[in-house]
């Protein structure tokens, strides 16, 4: 293939960020072909700026039979990234989808089923993981330098949004536009980080705040605690209302703690394992000798080019895909599970029930309030349920 064709289906802000490294050429061997959105004005803009090198659709369906890709981009509002990746497997196109994949598990569980059936190639937009920090963190947890895995403290609340920001659309802070909050919008990057870096946990217990800090129907304030499958457990906390706000994780394990913050990464290591000295140490008080390391990082990362170059490296010429769209699911059970503690103010195993979620996200859709006045009405996903 000489040319690899791409379309991208939602042009708002990040579908219209996509277009621009594309058209710029930041990645090499492709070409920005179609664009579809509902939206007349952001057709109206993709005319503007894009003439007729790009051609322009209203909805999806007619960009995916145009035979003018080989594989899309999605970028719409979160509800509609399922659906609009079926139909882009069944037409035989390579996906990459925007973080996160869908707002429920079912939903992404059918999305990943159908991917695998098409043979076609399937990345999500986790642009954090070409982060050279967080791949050096990876890396070190997976090499066993760190021993067992006891406790991962992740603190995130560096979020700080205004109630404009909020205002800002009809979708935006809703259940029936969004899907969520904070744990929707913002961290779906932190969450697949957290379990890229240490794995997945088998239960939740959240505690999370709806409108605590804006008028909104949807989470602004969650702390959740999570245990894993070998005894290790874990917090994960994060605000849109607080500032200044902190981006730091803490991984405590057998051989001593790695802190990363600020793009930094320190080790302190234990010169004895911590299970060793505390079965082994006559004198009652004291600890082991510890070493402070600190890890060298070399380069940033976090360019959304860098992901869509692999993904159409992956479709081209099999390249193995750094963010693989399948894993898009383990974030949505992560955001589930919380949500789901929440609201039944109790422990949620992993794999989530996906009946239970969905049958609770119903109702408070259903019992939603929320109204943003002109331009605020929030879209109707009915659906993208399975009737």
């Amino acid at each position: 293939m000489s040319e690899f064709r791409i379309g991208i289906i939602g042009l708002g802000g990040m579908g219209s960020s996509h277009a621009g490294y594309l058209r710029r050429g930041d990645v090499p061997g492709t070409r920005l072909t179609a664009v579809a959105d509902t939206a007349g004005e952001r057709l109206d803009f993709a005319a503007d700026r894009y003439g007729d090198d790009v051609a322009r659709f209203d909805n999806h369906a007619d960009l995916l039979a145009s035979g003018l890709v080989d594989g899309v981009l999605i970028a719409t509002p979160h509800y509609f990234h399922p659906t609009i990746a079926i139909d882009a497997f069944k037409a035989g196109l390579h996906v990459l989808s925007e973080k996160p994949t869908g707002v429920y598990t079912k939903q992404v569980r059918e999305m990943n089923e159908a991917a695998a059936a098409s043979g076609r190639t399937f990345g999500v937009m986790f642009n954090q993981r070409t982060v050279r920090a967080h791949q050096k963190l990876r890396d070190l947890v997976a090499s066993g330098e760190i021993g067992e895995i006891r406790r991962t403290v992740y603190v995130i609340n560096n979020w700080l949004r205004a109630q404009s920001y909020y205002d800002s659309g009809g979708w935006r802070a809703t259940w029936a536009g969004e899907g969520g909050g904070v744990l929707m919008n913002q961290c779906p990057h932190n969450l697949d980080l957290w379990q890229w870096w240490v794995g997945m946990p088998q239960r939740v217990r959240a505690f999370i705040s709806f409108g605590k800090y804006h008028d909104i129907e949807v989470d602004d304030d969650v702390t959740a605690y999570v245990e894993y499958a070998n005894g290790a457990t874990g917090v994960f906390l994060t605000s849109t209302g607080e500032c200044p706000g902190t981006n730091r994780i803490e991984i405590h394990a057998d051989r001593g703690k790695v802190v990363m913050e600020g793009g930094q990464i320190t080790f302190w290591r234990t010169v004895k394992s911590v299970s060793d000295f505390v079965a082994t140490y006559p004198g009652g008080f004291g600890e082991p000798e510890v070493w402070r390391c600190e890890i060298p990082v070399r380069g940033g990362g976090g360019d959304h080019a860098e992901i869509t170059r692999n993904w159409v490296s992956a479709a081209t010429k099999g390249t193995p895909l750094l963010a693989p769209g399948v894993e898009g699911l383990n974030t949505v059970q992560l955001n589930n599970a919380m949500l789901l503690s929440a609201w039944t103010d109790g422990w949620v195993d992993l794999p989530v029930d996906e009946d239970q979620y969905e049958s609770a996200l119903r109702e408070k859709i259903a019992g939603s309030t929320a109204s943003k006045g002109e331009g605020g009405k929030t879209m109707d996903v009915s659906g993208t349920f399975n009737m």
